[in-house]
């Protein structure tokens, strides 16, 4: 394979365009599911494909919508103890 070539599975470009890959930045701030997958398509907005950069940030939002969701239940929990 062509070192300079792109590696779609490893090191995807649109994932890449910094100096650090989206997936390290989640890891090191040990995001959940929800707040990851968010930050993944603020990142990748747009670059991947121009055409769906606004549905990208609609899945953004889908993300948080959940990971808010998840926390009003689990605040609600708390306060049923």
């Amino acid at each position: 394979m062509n070192e300079l070539a792109e590696d779609k599975v490893n090191h995807p470009s649109h994932y890449t365009s910094g100096k650090i890959e989206v997936i390290d930045f989640i890891e090191d701030q040990n995001f959940n599911y929800h707040r990851g997958n968010a930050i993944k398509y603020i990142c990748r907005a747009g670059k991947k494909d121009k055409s769906k950069e606004v549905e990208d940030l609609e899945k953004a939002i889908w993300y948080l919508q959940r990971e808010i969701k998840r926390l009003n239940e689990e605040e609600r929990s708390w306060n049923h103890i």
